[in-house]
């Protein structure tokens, strides 16, 4: 694998006049969120050696290297899942790209399902914590000593001064920014009204198909991570309302453009 990671920070190297100061992750119907870049190159997943190319509609399978707030900025519009049937190691794979790269930090965001009934669809939310239920690790198999320790330490996988700047940036802007734990499933079908219940009552706030896998092993690659994602739909487990992957992308879209604005206050702050 290490080989494969170094054949790629190749090829994306020579396309980039400076390291990456921050890789940042865009999820369902968030690919406006790199509009604000002033772009220095756009290259399809299914062109850089050894990248999974992403199959879910809402993914525009893009990855974007340029500026924000004047910091270089390496971007991935869209991202890769379990469910799509990739392992854990390649649904990662980008992330040890980045931090082999030089990138020092980890800003992703997803749509999710709110579980917390003081949420409303629309409302961001930052992420301070989360439970991984997808069922595998992708840290599981041969330490890649290169990166990280064979048991990293989870205590703090988001970052807690990005957190207070990102609320911070948010209350200078104005926008509503809720906080709580993401849980991770591994999809790609949706919760049922009884794993709904369940999910809420051992704590979670919030769940989502993907950020997990990428947070853990942004942990293990040393890269300071910032997660704020869009509550797409609500999940009341006991008057559940039917959804579709049309709702989730248009209500993430109609939430893109202050999340685009937070994001480029968070960076033009670090």
């Amino acid at each position: 694998m290490l080989r494969d990671i170094k054949e790629t920070v190749g090829f994306l190297s020579s396309l980039m006049n400076k390291a990456p100061e921050i890789g940042m992750i865009t999820g369902t119907g968030l690919g406006s969120l790199t509009e604000k870049i002033s772009v220095d190159f756009r290259v399809p997943f299914e062109k850089i050696p050894n990248f999974p190319t992403s199959t879910v509609e809402g993914h525009h399978g893009n990855l974007v290297g340029g500026r924000i707030a004047g910091k270089y900025v390496l971007a991935l519009e869209g991202r890769f899942h379990i469910y799509e049937g990739y392992t854990p190691t390649e649904v990662t794979f980008p992330v040890r790209v980045m931090a082999m790269l030089g990138a020092k930090y980890l800003f992703m965001s997803s749509a999710v399902g709110g579980l917390n009934p003081q949420f409303e669809a629309g409302d961001l939310m930052v992420v301070t914590d989360h439970i991984n239920l997808k069922g595998v690790n992708p840290l599981v198999g041969r330490n890649l000593d290169d990166f990280g320790p064979r048991f990293p330490d989870m205590t703090r996988v988001y970052d807690p001064d990005l957190v207070r700047l990102a609320g911070s940036v948010a209350l200078e802007q104005k926008i509503p920014l809720r906080q709580g734990v993401y849980v991770g499933v591994l999809g790609p079908s949706l919760e049922t009204p009884a794993e709904t219940r369940f999910l809420k009552m051992i704590g979670a706030d919030a769940v989502g198909m993907s950020t997990v896998s990428q947070a853990i092993v942004g942990v293990h690659s040393g890269l300071k991570i910032l997660g704020i994602v869009v509550i797409t739909n609500m999940n009341l487990p006991d008057c559940m309302e039917e959804t579709s992957i049309d709702a989730v992308i248009a209500t993430a879209e109609k939430a893109g453009q202050s999340l685009s604005n937070l994001w480029e206050g968070i960076i033009g702050n670090l």
